[in-house]
């Protein structure tokens, strides 16, 4: 309990600090265009800086400044990496496939990254090509585990 807690603060505080950096975007129109996708999947019609849905801001800052966001992701990676083991204890096979969900999304960001044009993109895109590898690797460890110890179970009775 105590390493979500302090996974769930890393994550609010790094979330507070990336959205501030981020919000640098209202003053910079040259951005508008290539830094703000929510506003275009919302239809937003930026007219001024004001108008940038503030979803945006983690974007700009992810580009920008990706220090911050880098936390927020470690932050969230290290969350997911907890709750599945926890599950693990409760729900072998719902942990398993969590953890496969979970990488399938990863890689699915990735692609969406994948030959970015900005440093804060590629470090985010070798984040999520690693997240993959992590939560794959968790996925088929448990699956292993779980294999084993019903191997171990079915062979002793």
């Amino acid at each position: 309990m105590i390493q979500l807690i302090l996974g769930f603060l890393t994550l609010l505080m790094s979330t507070a600090i990336s959205w501030y950096e981020g919000s640098e975007i209202i003053d910079n129109s040259l951005e508008w265009k290539y830094s703000t996708p929510f506003s275009r999947l919302f239809n937003i019609e930026i007219v001024n800086g004001q108008d940038i849905s503030q979803l945006d801001y983690f974007v700009y800052a992810a580009k920008f400044q990706p220090f911050f966001p880098m936390i927020m992701t470690v932050s969230v990676i290290y969350i997911f990496t907890v709750l599945i083991f926890f599950i693990y204890q409760l729900n072998r096979l719902l942990a398993i496939i969590l953890s496969g969900v979970i990488s399938c999304v990863f890689m699915a960001i990735s692609g969406i990254l994948f030959n970015s044009s900005t440093v804060g993109g590629n470090v985010f895109f070798w984040m999520t090509v690693g997240s993959v590898l992590i939560f794959f690797g968790i996925t088929i460890g448990l699956w292993y585990k779980k294999k084993i110890q019903c191997l171990n179970y079915c062979h002793h009775h």
